[in-house]
């Protein structure tokens, strides 16, 4: 195990996240496992802390099986081969689409309410997340970072497979992540603690950073 837990994990990526510091960076994180990890960073950085959240497009009758994910301003990225090797209707692509999209919209409105969601258009926008295993939610998010201007696009994890964080990689100006293990089975292998983060959590370590920013 590489970390006691969330809070350890993100303490440690963000002294390798240091140089930040006085940018005003946007640290955009994944909930619910991404907002401890990305509360740490702000205290090393400062800038302001957000959310972004995209979610996994599911194959039929397999639901861990990812056919792509979304973004929540609708950008969408697809797993072509799996989907042509399940015969995948674009029908169904697009109800799932619609699914997913209405569960994001209700996940914002829980955490964020309605307060307006940042312009990214030449912002230096840190992306985090606890972990990454296939890597297909995250280039969701980055492309829709990346389509909304931001002027430099990091993306933040702990953990993650060789093979996912070198394509990551490729989206991104930057990437920082702690470590690479080639037996890398899932995300919570890594952690002495990763019980799940619970909303409460998430809306109170919001709560807290956006009382304080104002």
């Amino acid at each position: 195990m590489l970390f006691a837990d969330r809070y350890d994990a993100g303490r440690r990526l963000a002294e390798k996240l240091s140089h930040y510091q006085g940018k005003n960076p946007l640290i955009l994180a994944v909930p619910r496992g991404g907002i401890p990890v990305a509360y740490e960073i702000l205290q090393v950085t400062g800038g302001r802390l957000d959310l972004v959240i995209p979610r996994k497009l599911s194959a039929p009758q397999n639901p861990e099986l990812a056919l792509g994910a979304v973004a929540p301003d609708g950008t969408v990225v697809l797993e072509e081969r799996i989907i042509r090797k399940l015969g995948v209707s674009q029908e169904y692509i697009r109800e799932e689409v619609s699914r997913q999209l209405a569960e994001i919209e209700g996940r914002l409105e829980r955490y964020r309410g309605s307060r307006p969601f940042p312009n990214l258009a030449g912002e230096i926008v840190l992306v985090v997340d606890d972990g990454v295993a296939t890597g297909a939610t995250l280039r969701a998010a980055l492309k829709m970072v990346r389509g909304k201007g931001a002027r430099s696009l990091v993306l933040a994890v702990p953990v993650g497979p060789p093979e996912t964080i070198a394509a990551l990689g490729r989206e991104v100006d930057e990437v920082v992540c702690l470590a690479t293990p080639e037996l890398f089975y899932a995300v919570g292998q890594f952690y002495q603690d990763f019980s799940q983060t619970s909303d409460r959590e998430v809306a109170d370590l919001l709560q807290q950073v956006w009382d304080r920013q104002g």
